[in-house]
């Protein structure tokens, strides 16, 4: 490996000027050890950092470029909506073209607006929630990471039903206590929850695979058992995609499970690694958006022409592409170092759906957040290193998400099963 002299002189001026050096928390490292490397470029699997290295890319902006870096049809139609303008503030027929696309693929999307990021998505329907019941709390799942709003950034104790608290400074105690937290994939805890508060309930949000505690899947009929008793309390669902919208099939997890929520988020892939999110609803609760309705939310980017021309053309080669071939190579890449696991008496497990996975070094099954914070954080440093150290990039943390891309190869996937196989046995490759 090379002393990465360009990555450590640029890190260094930026933590002068940036909190830990980074604009987003996990881009430093520290989950991991380390100094960040710093990208210059990236095309097709693969990201090159600025002192000349090249790594295959399963972190992919964290999820949005489901085509690869620089997808040349994806470029293109960027390039042409900026030669145009960067901002009008008003109205364009991309938008359209891209509310069809989403509304024909998304079952529980009658009608859309279009918002800046997944933040703003979630933020954004869980006031719609509460203005169609006219009920003030919500119900989140522990582990499940919302975007960064007061009322979201909330956690419990303890696996019981109770109010949250901020676990973050900032947040004030007031906007915590309309948030519940309950252990996710309990289905009973949902229901004696629900039982007890419905009156005062508006929603109950949820990922319906998480990737932000790693991936971690719901459990046989735990979806489709929260949405009967959602409905029997008349209580909101509302399912947050931003990771999951079009990385299963064409469409979001809920055509998956086939389980339709009230209201949907999306994010990431809709915007082809712009900034791009949206939420949506039925004609009735989207209805009371402002200015139809009393639900006030505005931005002066949302529907920006560029990001509209990226999600737009991103979502059209979607809609043409075999998903059975991204979904193939991550079973594989999988299944292969489980096996090596197996072999050699490592304790792992694999959680995988379709191109999302996480290796957690836990002997037991991952299907909550508690389970998944007693993984081996050291030994998954210790792997991420290895791997990155032989050209391979993943997420610099365990409780994250890792994707694969239409743009990965088998030869990719040979390379990093042998890496992988590799840095499993804490060796420099």
């Amino acid at each position: 490996m090379t002393k990465a002299k360009r990555s450590k002189f640029y890190y260094r001026q930026a933590l002068k000027l940036m909190p830990a050096g980074v604009n987003s928390p996990v881009r430093a490292f520290y989950a991991v050890g380390g100094k960040p490397v710093f990208i210059k470029k990236g095309k097709g699997s693969r990201i090159y950092d600025v002192d000349g290295r090249s790594y295959i890319d399963y972190v992919l902006s964290w999820g949005p470029l489901i085509l690869g870096h620089a997808h040349k049809e994806v470029i293109k139609a960027t390039v042409q909506a900026l030669k145009c303008g960067t901002s009008f503030g008003a109205p364009i027929k991309d938008e359209i073209e891209l509310a069809k696309i989403i509304t024909r693929a998304v079952p529980s999307m009658e009608m859309l607006r279009l918002v800046t990021s997944g933040t703003e998505a979630v933020m954004s329907a869980v006031r719609l929630a509460r203005a169609f019941t006219k009920k003030n709390k919500i119900v989140k799942f522990e582990g499940c990471y919302h975007g960064h709003s007061d009322s979201l950034l909330v956690a419990s104790g303890s696996g019981a039903a109770t109010f949250g608290v901020p676990n973050s400074l900032g947040v004030p105690k007031d906007f915590a206590k309309n948030t519940f937290v309950l252990p996710y994939n309990d289905i009973d805890k949902v229901d004696a929850l629900l039982k007890a508060n419905s009156r005062n309930i508006a929603a109950v949000i949820l990922e319906p695979v998480c990737g932000n505690m790693g991936v971690v899947l719901p459990r046989n009929n735990f979806l489709s058992e929260l949405r009967a008793i959602t409905k029997k309390h008349n209580v909101l669902l509302i399912f947050d995609e931003v990771i999951t919208g079009f990385r299963f099939l064409f469409g979001g997890a809920q055509n998956l499970f086939k389980v339709i929520p009230d209201i949907t988020c999306l994010g990431k892939i809709i915007g082809g690694g712009l900034a791009l999110g949206a939420y949506g609803a039925s004609r009735e609760i989207m209805s009371l958006v402002s200015p139809l309705g009393g639900m006030y939310q505005a931005g002066t980017l949302s529907g920006n022409p560029v990001a509209v021309a990226c999600g737009l053309r991103t979502l059209q080669i979607l809609k043409k592409i075999d998903y059975n071939k991204i979904e193939g190579l991550t079973v594989r890449l999988c299944k292969n170092l489980e096996e090596t696991a197996k072999r050699e008496g490592f304790k792992i497990r694999i959680n995988h759906i379709g191109s999302m996975f996480t290796v957690f070094f836990t002997k037991e099954e991952v299907d909550s957040y508690q389970k998944a914070k007693r993984s081996d954080t050291k030994k998954y440093a210790a792997f991420f290193n290895a791997a990155l150290n032989a050209g391979i990039y993943i997420a610099p943390s365990q409780f994250e998400a890792n994707f694969l891309s239409f743009a990965h190869s088998l030869s990719d996937v040979k390379f990093t099963e042998t890496v992988f196989n590799q840095a499993l046995r804490g060796e420099y490759v």
